[in-house]
């Protein structure tokens, strides 16, 4: 894996849900095995998802050690530290979000990468961003975030649209960043003020 910014972006949004995966686990106290698995496939589930929709296999974490050693050391360290973390809710929220925005990025650039249209790359990229959380949601018994009236998956669409937008009009690696700080934002912002979409109900 060579060290430049999409590879940062990579590992960093690996860590970051990796960490979101693990103490949502520890929250419904599981054991050791469930908090893994649980920081597992919340890391690489998006990943895995988008990898296989267009055809680019083995998946990305099958390639190398790299990845699955960071999520067992993240997931470790999450486990030895967790105590010193006083405010379990905000921490995975904010590393939710931080995931969020990394994967998003990793996701539309894939797609853009494989020369599909932008509208598809963007939709990659919420993919990427969602899924590893909507399985572990769906793992853990609750309602995925993706599909409850807070703004999750619009966060992904606006930074994957902006991405797309501004790729080819300003330095990449700047892109990237404030792609990532948009999703970020975008989801803090709406969890800090309640806002969401419209609700409906049958």
């Amino acid at each position: 894996m060579s060290i430049n910014l999409s590879s940062v972006i990579e590992i960093a949004g690996t860590v970051a849900f990796a960490i979101s995966g693990s103490f949502a686990a520890m929250q419904k106290r599981l054991d050791v095995f469930g908090v893994m698995i649980m920081g597992f496939v919340t890391a690489i589930g998006g990943g895995t998802i988008r990898d296989v929709l267009i055809g680019d296999t083995p998946v990305n974490w099958m390639r190398g050690y790299q990845l699955p050693l960071i999520i067992v050391g993240t997931v470790v360290a999450t486990i030895l530290f967790k105590k010193f973390i006083k405010t379990f809710k905000v921490t995975l929220f904010l590393f939710d979000a931080l995931g969020l925005g990394l994967f998003t990025i990793i996701g539309t650039q894939k797609g853009l990468s494989a020369g599909l249209n932008p509208g598809i790359c963007v939709a990659l990229g919420t993919i990427t961003g969602c899924f590893g959380g909507v399985i572990r949601d769906i793992l853990l018994n609750d309602i995925p975030l993706i599909f409850r009236k807070e703004i999750y998956a619009t966060a992904c669409i606006i930074g994957g649209t902006l991405y797309v937008l501004l790729i080819n009009r300003m330095d990449t690696d700047a892109v990237k960043i404030i792609a990532v700080i948009v999703v970020c934002a975008t989801r803090i912002v709406a969890v800090r003020y309640k806002l969401s979409l419209p609700k409906f109900y049958a």
